[in-house]
């Protein structure tokens, strides 16, 4: 090398173009465009990806598989600490029989309640809400005389209860009760808080498809578990029962004051009505509310009828006697028959002997007056019938006439008291329906005493509570089935949660997924007892494989092999850019190349603690013009391997990088070196990066394994791509394909290595 200073150069872009060589321009124009590669980029975070992969899933769970497995422990843990240290729990068990209508021994319709027929999809839930009600756990509580010791001896909740507690003083207080200011309201506190402790503990469990009911009481007592549960029951029982008895008592006790008031109303009324009758003189027999002057009235047109109908009988017989016809019946009670007889007889002797003697012979004249005696007797006969017949005729008109007389009369009377009986009969109705409604309360009083004294019960127990010989909880089987299901499913969940808030670039998969860039590499993380010095100067190590794998791919990275010049970079400080940059210099000087290596971060270098060199000059000062090309080389130490070191911080490194001078330093460097790699500053926040990709042939992005962000990458990619640099692909740092779930994207595997003539090598798999 000589000693000369670098040639000033115009300044801009097209006055450094001209620096590169054809071969150069040839790689370069092979390269994807910048502009199609950002577009691509953009369109690919605007992407919304529907597909679900099964395979980064699991990569997922894989690689958070500590992070699951130390969640299910701990929760199985939690799990059967809370189970060990808990207070066992004893369940005891009544069976009931719910039906709507129990026997009925005495039926009265309105007394008593909820007797209708068919299917009432609210009578078993009503049920149930009864058994819970705190009307029936205050009467349980009360019957089972639980008093403030019993309570809190049932109220202790084991270890884990009280650690709680202490994190609630305030409840602690409340369980524990305050000093009452008096007996009765201190019994009254305890009554109400036994009262809630029942209704806590306590479970109706129907069974499905019958009228059954379960009731289930808990507590850290099988005896008193057992004793509640059937007190339960039974206290049920007999509130439903006192239910049905106060409906009736309370219709019994209705019904008392009804007959009072009634019976007070009909006796006011019969007095004013026997009041009315008095002054107005009416009597009242009491048929039909007819006056006595109207039944008589009645009764004389009966009996006028009746005589009317005698006086026309009589005189169509005193017709008949008029025209000579006597009525039979009477002429049957009469001789007229008998001397009719006679006269014939007579007559047929007479006529007999007429034949013989003349008429004025004695004998015959002899028959002659006999026969004229009978005429006689005859006439006189039917003289005494036709009077008998006409006293009969006049008799009936004389009585017809008489009971005429007599109805005219009544009815006058008669007219004369329905006039006055109107007030009567309204209070005779007054009265009849006040007895009416008497009577009928009366008799209703007389069945409501009876109903009441039969009372008809819907509900039944089955099967009795018994002291239950084991525990129902807590229960370590389901406990810990609970607890890994739990802890699984809560692993699983914060897994991916940590990997959806996890946007960071940990695979090569994810770099040529969300970056669009080939992965030229990957290099492992280091072990925490291996150094980056150690692992690189052990040529077995996997850290350098890695890096001789760099080498290789950035051998095909252009048509003519490795860039002349290689800025190496990254979107962040401390992802492994100096020790890139120091390990492919050193890899290619293995090729047998002269290197240079420069260290263009001039904000804060690194190459010279690495190498152990003073940064006396270096490329501030060069690109400053305080010191030749020469005086800025130093020697590493190693052969055919050079370094400019950043040298002294200026105040304005992006203004020097931007200067002519860098693209001299590059086409002189090319001039003595094959190649030049460039260890450059961060990308984001400086406007460095960008000025030295495009004054190189080519650019290295660095990407730090599940620490540079994916908007970092994707902006510093963005940065160089506008700035037109050539970028020729990523590498991966400090890469744990443990932690991460992936193997390598390409199919390597540090953790295992095969041995190929006798060396041990990375395994292909």
């Amino acid at each position: 090398m000589t000693d000369e200073r670098l040639p000033a150069g115009p300044s801009g872009d097209d006055a450094r173009l001209p620096a590169r060589s054809e071969p150069q321009a040839a790689a370069l124009a092979q390269l994807r465009p910048s502009a199609m590669l950002a577009l691509e980029l953009q369109n690919d975070q605007q992407r919304d990806e529907d597909e679900i992969d099964l395979r980064a899933l699991w990569h997922v769970l894989v690689k958070r598989r500590r992070l699951i497995v130390g969640v299910l422990v701990a929760v199985v843990a939690l799990a059967l600490l809370v189970t060990l240290t808990a207070t066992p729990i004893y369940r005891a068990s009544t069976v009931l029989q719910l039906e709507k209508s129990g026997i009925q021994v005495v039926q009265v319709n309105g007394i008593q309640p909820g007797e209708e027929s068919g299917y009432d999809p609210t009578f078993l839930q009503t049920q149930y809400e009864l058994i819970k009600s705190r009307a029936l756990a205050e009467r349980v509580a009360n019957e089972l005389n639980v008093d403030r010791a019993t309570l809190e001896r049932l109220q202790d909740e084991g270890w884990l209860g009280r650690m709680l507690a202490l994190l609630n003083p305030k409840a602690k207080k409340k369980t524990a009760g305050l000093v009452p200011s008096n007996a009765g309201q201190g019994a009254f506190d305890d009554l109400r808080d036994a009262a809630d402790f029942i209704g806590k503990h306590l479970d109706v469990e129907p069974i499905r498809n019958s009228r059954l009911v379960r009731v289930n009481f808990d507590s850290p007592s099988p005896e008193f578990s057992a004793r509640t549960a059937n007190a339960i029951a039974e206290g049920f029982i007999a509130a439903s029962l006192e239910r049905r008895f106060g409906a009736s008592s309370y219709a019994k006790t209705y019904l008392e004051e009804q007959l009072k008031l009634t019976k007070a109303k009909l006796e006011e009324s019969e007095r004013k009505l026997v009041e009315f009758a008095q002054k107005e003189n009416l009597v009242n027999t009491g048929e039909q509310g007819q006056s006595l002057a109207a039944q008589n009235l009645v009764q004389l047109n009966n009996a006028l009828a009746q005589a009317q109908e005698q006086r026309i009988r009589a005189q169509s017989r005193w017709q008949q006697a008029l025209n000579g016809a006597m009525p039979p019946d009477m002429i049957a009670n009469s001789n007229i028959r008998a001397l009719q007889q006679q006269k014939g007889q007579l007559q047929a002797q007479y006529q007999l002997k007429l034949q013989t003697f003349k008429p004025e012979y004695p004998e015959m004249l002899q028959l002659k007056s006999q026969i004229d005696e009978l005429d006689r007797q005859i006439a006189k006969e039917t003289d005494a019938v036709r009077a008998s017949v006409k006293a009969e005729y006049d008799a009936a008109v004389r009585q017809e006439q008489m009971l005429s007389q007599q109805i005219a009369a009544l009815r006058a009377q008669a007219l004369d008291v329905d006039g006055r009986s109107i007030q009567y009969n309204i209070l005779k109705r007054e009265v009849d329906t006040n007895r009416q409604l008497y009577d009928g309360l009366l008799q209703r009083y007389k069945e409501v005493g009876v109903a009441g004294d039969v009372r008809a019960n819907n509900i039944s127990i089955i099967d009795r509570a018994e002291v239950p010989d084991k525990r129902y909880k807590p229960n370590l089987v389901l406990n810990l089935a609970i607890g890994l299901l739990l802890g699984g499913v809560l692993g699983v969940l914060l897994a991916f949660l940590l990997e959806f808030l996890d946007d960071t670039l940990k695979t090569p998969d994810d770099i040529e997924q969300k970056l669009k860039l080939p992965v030229l590499g990957v290099i492992p993380k280091l072990g925490p007892k291996e150094n980056v010095a150690d692992a690189a100067a052990n040529p077995q190590s996997s850290f350098s494989e890695a890096y001789r794998s760099v080498r290789t791919a950035l051998q095909f990275a252009t048509d003519h092999g490795v860039p002349r010049t290689l800025l190496v970079t990254s979107s962040g400080p401390g992802e492994g850019k100096s020790t890139t940059a120091l390990a492919l210099a050193r890899n290619l000087v293995q090729l047998g190349k002269r290197v240079l290596l420069v260290d263009a971060d001039l904000r804060n270098p690194s190459l010279h603690k690495t190498l152990r060199l003073r940064p006396a000059v270096g490329l501030s000062n060069l690109l400053a013009g305080a010191c030749t090309f020469s005086e800025a080389v130093q020697a590493s130490g190693e052969e055919r391997l050079d370094v400019i070191l950043a040298g002294p911080l200026p105040p304005n490194p992006a203004e020097l990088l931007a200067g002519s001078k860098l693209v001299s330093l590059l086409t002189v460097a090319c001039e003595r070196y094959d190649h030049v790699i460039v260890d450059g500053p961060p990308v984001l926040g400086l406007a460095d990066a960008p000025i030295l990709g495009n004054a190189v042939d080519g650019t290295l992005l660095v990407v730090h394994s599940a620490k540079t962000k994916i908007s970092a990458g994707q902006s510093a990619l963005k940065r160089l791509l506008v700035a037109r640099a050539r970028i020729v692909g990523c590498l991966l740092t400090k890469y744990d394909a443990r932690t991460a779930g992936y193997g390598y994207g390409y199919g390597y595997h540090y953790e295992s290595y095969y041995a190929y003539g006798g060396k041990p090598r990375l395994t292909k798999g």
